[in-house]
């Protein structure tokens, strides 16, 4: 099967957006993004406490991405919004070959485990592609628990079985439940 081809002139824009949370925010940023004859490539958009907040990769031809920017300015000021672009390319291949890998850790809540999960990796060489945590009272009980998703690229020259031992010892050492797996297809 062929693969599409891009047009020669599409550039990206990634737009972070922020406002307090309301209904139809999310229409109305893709709303003027399709209006504006871009399409969106990426996006991340939640509730964080009340605040709604956005991050996206669009692409588009230098005109329409020229046009989106104004339409983006109308829509922070219509919308009480704070929203700022950037242009960017497409995202470079890495040098050094690398595996996608998944890993996904429960835990009651404590303070730094962000901090320490993105340390592990990085102190491997582990590149993080996605982060995604969530903290939440558990139903039954009440108690604060915690829980990430994290996609990850293991260069090829690391050792998995001994990653994979480290990280469940990193897991045991901070009484974290923790998950590596690969990314299938």
């Amino acid at each position: 099967m062929p693969q599409p081809t891009k047009h020669p002139r599409t550039t990206h824009l990634v737009i972070s957006t922020m406002g307090e949370d309301r209904p139809g925010l999310a229409e109305q940023l893709s709303r003027v993004i399709l209006e504006s004859g871009c399409s969106i490539q990426d996006s991340h958009m939640s509730a964080l406490g009340g605040t709604f907040a956005a991050l996206m990769l669009v692409s588009g031809n230098w005109n329409t991405l020229s046009k989106l920017d104004g339409a983006l300015a109308a829509l922070g000021r219509q919308a009480d919004l704070e929203i700022l672009s950037r242009r960017t390319g497409p995202r470079q291949d890495t040098v050094v070959p690398s595996l996608p890998y998944s890993v996904d850790v429960i835990s009651l809540d404590q303070p730094g485990i962000v901090h320490q999960l993105v340390g592990f990796f990085t102190a491997r060489g582990v590149g993080i592609r996605e982060l995604n945590s969530h903290a939440y009272v558990a139903v039954h009980s009440g108690t604060p628990m915690f829980n990430a998703h994290l996609s990850v690229e293991i260069p090829t020259t690391e050792h998995i079985a001994s990653l994979r031992e480290d990280f469940l010892d990193f897991c045991d050492e901070l009484n974290l439940d923790g998950v590596i797996e690969p990314i299938k297809g």
